[in-house]
């Protein structure tokens, strides 16, 4: 990083891979002032050189949310994650991957701020969408389905939650087989919450 801003200057789009790798590399130590820092740093150049609605400059404001997030830091992560998804909605279309990628991780604000109506809803829509473009039995599609059977039993609706989550394991199970993590993890949650 520090070699490729003498030789490069620092707004180089290959110094601002360094430094967004750095960010990373903090990110997963837990460092999350380093990698905010650093995170913030990356982002504003990108905006200055790219525009705001650039993929690297997309790119570089949902990893911010991500630390974001990882700190409790509601308001900030919230922010940055909308701008991203309208962004992403505007230039590469509500049905593109990073699109609904950024509603995903908009959901998971929302329900870790117990607000489950706004959560549901892009659930629904993320699920239903990669259902369209994926295929019901699609791993992708059935992790929106877990994650709607979760704000489903948080918000009390647990037979719901319980089929959804039912549908979901008996799937990871044709699609994925009966030992992998994920259909463990289903068969679990199923059993917690049918006793």
């Amino acid at each position: 990083m520090e070699k490729s801003k003498t030789k490069l200057g620092v707004d180089h789009p290959s110094t601002l891979i360094s430094i967004a790798n750095l960010a990373s590399t903090y990110r997963n130590q837990g460092q999350w002032k380093e990698a905010e820092k650093l995170g913030v740093q990356v982002m504003e150049t990108r905006k200055t050189k790219f525009g705001v609605d650039h993929p690297s400059t997309l790119s570089s404001m949902g990893n911010l949310a991500s630390i974001y997030r990882n700190q409790g830091q509601w308001p900030e992560a919230e922010k940055l994650e909308v701008q991203v998804l309208e962004a992403s909605k505007n230039k590469l279309g509500a049905d593109h991957p990073d699109t609904l990628t950024s509603m995903v991780n908009l959901a998971s604000i929302y329900r870790n701020q117990d607000r489950w109506e706004e959560a549901e809803e892009l659930e629904v829509e993320v699920m239903e969408t990669r259902k369209t473009k994926l295929g019901a039995d699609h791993p992708d599609t059935l992790t929106s389905m877990a994650n709607l059977a979760f704000t489903w039993k948080s918000q009390g609706r647990h037979p719901d939650a319980l089929v959804l989550m039912e549908n979901c394991a008996q799937a990871r199970q044709r699609v994925l087989s009966d030992e992998h993590q994920y259909t463990l993890s289903s068969l679990a949650t199923v059993a917690k919450w049918s006793s």
